[in-house]
């Protein structure tokens, strides 16, 4: 299932996309640590590319749960 990232619900294992920038296509990561808390949630993505970075999610993120036993 995938919808508007609500970060409450994200952990680790769960996959994210985040819009590309113009002409580019959109850019997919999984979120490998849930850091933050009290409404400031984000998160460290290890992205298709291989690199690694820290993601505030905007308008636009969508997240994909992982299926039960595979995180992480």
């Amino acid at each position: 299932m995938s919808d508007t990232v609500t970060t409450e619900a994200a952990r680790v294992g769960d996959s994210v996309e985040v819009n590309g920038l113009p002409g580019r296509p959109p850019k997919r990561g999984r979120i490998v640590d849930v850091l933050g808390g009290n409404g400031h949630v984000h998160f460290r993505v290890h992205w298709d590319d291989e690199h690694e970075s820290l993601l505030y999610p905007t308008e636009g993120a969508t997240l994909v749960h992982a299926a039960a036993g595979r995180a992480g």
